[in-house]
Order: C-alpha cells, then sequence, then structure tokens
C-alpha cells in the first residue's frame, strides 16, 4: 500500500485545455486524454473517480465539496495517490469556465483567457481529516439514513409491492435467468467475472442505462435497456436493445427527448424509486427465474455517494424480489482468494495461472446444470423454494 504523505509540498503550475460539465459522468462520456476535467461534483464518489483515472486527466477543478464529511470514503485518495491533481473553486467560478479554454493553475488561483479566480488545492492531508471527520458522524449518518428509508417506504410501499403491468414489450422473461447490469463499484469487472454462466445460461440481459454500455464492451447485445437515459451511449442506445424510459409517474419522463432527437422508439413506464429498482421489479413481475445484478445499489454508502438520503423504494423491492436475487457485486475480489486458497488448501488438477478462473468457470456450470435438473425432476417452484442459490 502507497504510504500517506501528508505534506502540501508546492507543485509547478499546471497548464491546460479545460473541458467542462456540471455532471461528471456526462463529462466522462466525451472527455479526452490529457485533458483538466471541471466538474461539480459533492462527494467526489468511486466511480466518479475511476472515469477520470481511466481518462487520464491532467488535472481536476471541482466547483463542489470534493468531501463532505459526511462520506467516509477512500475514493479521493486513490485519485491522489495516481498523481492527479485536485483543485477546488467557489460554485459561483464555475460559470467563468468555459469549454476548450486555455488555463494555467497556479498555487492559490486559476489564470483564465481574460480573468482570474481563486482555488485551493486539495490534498492528501484535506482527505484525511474529512474521512476522520465521517468516521466520527457515521452512527448519526447511518441513523438519519434508517429513519428516511422507513418513512419513504411507508409512503412507497402501496406503489412498489403492485405487480408491474407491461404487456406492451416484447422482451420476455418467463422461467427465463436474468442479468442486470448498472454502473456501480465494480460492476465492469465483476460482469467479466460472469461470462462463463452468461455462455452456459444465455439469460436476458438488461442494461440499466450506462450498464448497457458495459455489456457490449465486452461482447454482448442487451436484450432490454431500462432508464432514464442520461448516462447510456448513442452507440448503445442504436444496438437494437428494447428501450424503456424511466417516467415519473406525474407524466415527466427525462429520457424522452433525447430518443425522440436521435429517432428512437421506446416505451415509457411510469413508477416510482429507480431505473435499478423498475428493472428488478419488471423481471420479477413477468416471472423470470433468476435475477443475478451486476453493479447494483444496495446500502448507506452506495445511496450517500450518489447525493440521496435514504433508499426506501429500493429496500423495499429488494424484499420483494429476494427470493430469486443473486447479486454478484464483489465477484471479482474473489480472484486472489481462489487462488491462494488453490495454493494452500485442494489439489486441483491444474494448478496454473489460470487456476482462479477455471475454478469460477466450473462454480457457474455447476449452477446453470443444477438449475436445470432440479428444475426439470421438481419444476421451478420447488427450486425456488429449496436453493440457497437463489
Amino acid at each position: 500500500m502507497t504510504k500517506l504523505s501528508l505534506s502540501r509540498s508546492k507543485t509547478k503550475p499546471i497548464k491546460g485545455i479545460v473541458q467542462v460539465d456540471r455532471s461528471t459522468k456526462m463529462l466522462l462520456r466525451r472527455i479526452r486524454s490529457g485533458a483538466i476535467a471541471v466538474i461539480a461534483h459533492d462527494d467526489l464518489d468511486e466511480l466518479a473517480v475511476h472515469g477520470l483515472l481511466q481518462a487520464r486527466v491532467k488535472a481536476v477543478v471541482n466547483a463542489g465539496r470534493t468531501m463532505s464529511g459526511r462520506l467516509a470514503s477512500t475514493a479521493v485518495r486513490l485519485l491522489l495517490e495516481r498523481g492527479i491533481f485536485l483543485y477546488e473553486i467557489e460554485p459561483n467560478d464555475f460559470a467563468a469556465i468555459h469549454e476548450e479554454d486555455e488555463i494555467v493553475i497556479a498555487e492559490r488561483g486559476i489564470c483564465l483567457p481574460s480573468a482570474w479566480i481563486p482555488s485551493r488545492r486539495f490534498g492528501m492531508e484535506d482527505w484525511h481529516q474529512a474521512y476522520q471527520a465521517a468516521r466520527a458522524e457515521e452512527a448519526a449518518c447511518l441513523s438519519d439514513f434508517v429513519d428516511n428509508t422507513l418513512h419513504h417506504a411507508e409512503l412507497e410501499k402501496r406503489f412498489m409491492l403492485e405487480p408491474i403491468q407491461a404487456q406492451q414489450i416484447r422482451t420476455r422473461f418467463e422461467d427465463k435467468s436474468v442479468v442486470i447490469v448498472a454502473r456501480g463499484k465494480n460492476y465492469v469487472e465483476d460482469l467479466a467475472c460472469l461470462k462463463p454462466y452468461i455462455a452456459g445460461v444465455n439469460p436476458v440481459l438488461v442494461g440499466v442505462d450506462g450498464g448497457a454500455d458495459a455489456l457490449i464492451e465486452q461482447g454482448y447485445i442487451p436484450h432490454l435497456i431500462v432508464g432514464d437515459m442520461d448516462s447510456v451511449s448513442d452507440r448503445a442506445l442504436h444496438s437494437g436493445a428494447e428501450l424503456i424510459v424511466h417516467a415519473y409517474r406525474d407524466g415527466r419522463a427525462p429520457g424522452r427527448e433525447r430518443l425522440q432527437k436521435l429517432g428512437l422508439d421506446a416505451h415509457e413506464l411510469a413508477v416510482g424509486g429507480t431505473s435499478e429498482d423498475l428493472a428488478l421489479l419488471l423481471a420479477y413481475d413477468h416471472q423470470c427465474e433468476r435475477i443475478v445484478t451486476v453493479g447494483l445499489h444496495s446500502h448507506l454508502h452506495d445511496f450517500a455517494a450518489k447525493g440521496r438520503s435514504g433508499m426506501g423504494s429500493t429496500w423495499l423491492v429488494l424484499m420483494k424480489v429476494g427470493n430469486r436475487l443473486i447479486d454478484a457485486r464483489g465477484l471479482s475480489t474473489l480472484y486472489p482468494f481462489l487462488a491462494q486458497y488453490d495454493r494452500h488448501g485442494r489439489d486441483l488438477q491444474d494448478r496454473s495461472k489460470g487456476t482462479a478462473s477455471r475454478t469460477l468457470f466450473e462454480l457457474c456450470r455447476r449452477i446453470s446444470i443444477f438449475s436445470r435438473k432440479e428444475k426439470k425432476i421438481h419444476g421451478a417452484a420447488h427450486l425456488r423454494h429449496h436453493s440457497r442459490l437463489e
């Protein structure tokens, strides 16, 4: 592990071309390597940090509170350890920086083409202080989160527990396995671990917004894309997948305008909660056999990182679909443990470099075989009742 350095050394001025967007995920869809990213992001989360690192940005200028102290996150630390300089500016100064401006970032301010604005470098010492402050308030934060979740769950339960009726969609879920991919922590790596399962079972593939791009990047064509269409690429939307725009109960549908401009047809479903909730309910209420999720947001840190103060609808949905749900989150982190277990615990046939991958393949193969045998002998209802795999 990299040793922490809390000292704030002076840095040379950083000169470069900026790309600007208040939405970090929208900026990451188009940012060029070597650009200076200008964002307005409170509590910079792990997904955003990984996107910035993959884009190879030169520096980051943030008009939001990089760490507010309410969330004990190590995401910003990763950005700093990789040598990416991070600067904070006042929210009102965001409008002064324009797309494609050439700027110079000095220690105490930023020189724009026709102005100067103050800035402050956010370093490892700032991260450490904010992290410790968040740890100290973790119990209080969790208490508030639980109260909010229970309050909104009471308001939402009548709507979320009623079955969704969507006979107009052509994708069929009945008695099929479904893989739902959302843009959550390690979603790309975890999806890669499911390749043997997907090859053996041939499930219905559902992308929640940008999750559809992860499917396409790994060689799949999603059957269905669900969401408000704000983080999915044009390429994915034109892939031939069936499209469902997540609409609000008052009739608003944020993704409608974009699809109309692209000349694409889509269904609209007005359901409360998140787009992930909608995807889960669609599969469950249309009698799927099993739901495997990748990148699912399911706990305090997930929702707090998205600026949400509760998860009432998601809590209800997870209770409803839990008997058919397998959450593959974190599956990719098992590789080193499988490799270690092979060296010290079992005498497997092949001890070469690919052992962990083959072990996972065999596990996925046996799951699919077990499912087919049980269904044939006892029926799907018996399998759902007795199998811990679901």
